[in-house]
């Protein structure tokens, strides 16, 4: 199965409608100077600040590579239930690998209490994912199918959360410089790099039922690491809140670019410098001409077309304590959170996902 894009008018249109989420040209940083890092550095510095989300473009990886990655994601999600299951997803969220199937997942925001929590799981979130992380990693260790169910799926896999994780190491270099810290000093507290590459699917679903609220794809949260890294396909759907109106606005895919946003333990560690901005993902725009032809009826029936997404999660190393950075004091030295471990942030988060 090839991965098939858009038109280009399609994916002209969606920039247009981008431009609250700067753009920046990641190569200056990548290729140039210590003047161009620095001013660089400052261009993301001031993005995740106003909206918490950038766009990256010539970032490293490969093109080819993403695409490729797409490819992949489209068959893993076409085998059938029972191959995909070889893989399952332990139960609750304590141990995050593997497949999960439709209405096993419900993104929530701040809802840790169980009544709430499981008033919400009434309507789970329609969607299957599969999830790998660090070979390396002995807390999560990696669930893969068997290699002949998916030849070269893993190993692929494996392949691309190294090139994902370089660019993560990167850009908390960036970070770093914008707050005339040692360029390492992030990246450092993320040594162990154990990190999580997800495959999202979000099946065909009536349009009526997204509008309505009786389905959702994912609703409104905001991530809990420190980064993320997001790959789109063309359908778009991906929304977030702006930072002045409180409003949703759309965040489609930019050709070639990479979607980074902050998480909660990086707005925590900032002391509020970087937004953790809320996010979702609802019924995509319509093409043009979509609804040409359609009685009422077979208009409230309308499909959405399928979407497939590529999150890139990263978080500080368990034992890493989150606490306000240099240079990130409020007035008079104020810290706005209190001090915790990344474990014990990312422990309780993640107990929410899961019955």
């Amino acid at each position: 199965m090839a991965y098939e894009k858009s038109t280009t008018e399609a994916r002209s249109s969606s920039i247009s409608a981008s431009n609250t989420v700067p753009v920046v040209d990641f190569s200056r940083f990548l290729l140039g100077s210590d003047v161009d890092k620095r001013a660089i550095a400052r261009e993301v510095d001031e993005a995740f600040r106003k909206v918490g989300f950038v766009y990256l473009q010539n970032h490293g990886i490969q093109e080819q590579k993403v695409d490729e990655c797409f490819e992949w994601s489209q068959r893993f999600f076409a085998l059938p239930e029972g191959v995909k299951k070889l893989a399952p997803h332990p139960p609750g969220g304590s141990h995050h690998r593997g497949y999960s199937g439709l209405g096993i997942e419900k993104v929530t925001q701040n809802v840790f209490e169980q009544e709430e929590l499981a008033a919400l799981r009434q309507m789970p979130d329609f969607k299957e994912s599969f999830e790998s992380g660090n070979v390396h990693d002995q807390m999560q260790p990696n669930i893969w199918l068997p290699d002949e169910k998916l030849p070269g799926f893993r190993q692929f896999m494996e392949a691309f959360f190294l090139d994902c994780t370089d660019l993560i190491h990167t850009i908390l270099n960036a970070l770093a410089i914008s707050l005339s810290l040692p360029p390492s000093q992030l990246s450092n507290a993320h040594s162990q790099s154990l990190f999580q590459l997800r495959l999202l699917h979000y099946p065909s679903i009536p349009r009526s039922l997204l509008h309505s609220g009786e389905k959702s794809r994912i609703g409104a949260h905001s991530d809990f690491g420190t980064l993320t890294l997001l790959f789109q396909d063309d359908v778009g759907g991906l929304e977030i809140q702006h930072p002045q109106t409180g409003e949703f606005i759309a965040a489609p895919p930019v050709p070639g670019g990479v979607l980074v946003n902050i998480g909660d333990l990086m707005m925590r560690w900032s002391n509020g410098r970087w937004r953790s901005t809320v996010h979702r993902v609802v019924a995509p725009p319509e093409l043009k001409g979509e609804r040409e032809g359609l009685e009422d009826e077979e208009a409230g029936k309308e499909m959405c077309r399928p979407r497939y997404s590529i999150p890139f999660f990263a978080t500080a190393d368990p034992e890493t304590v989150i606490e306000c950075l240099p240079g990130c004091e409020g007035p008079d030295g104020k810290k706005e959170f209190e001090a915790m471990t990344a474990l014990e942030y990312v422990q309780m988060r993640m107990a929410a996902l899961y019955a």
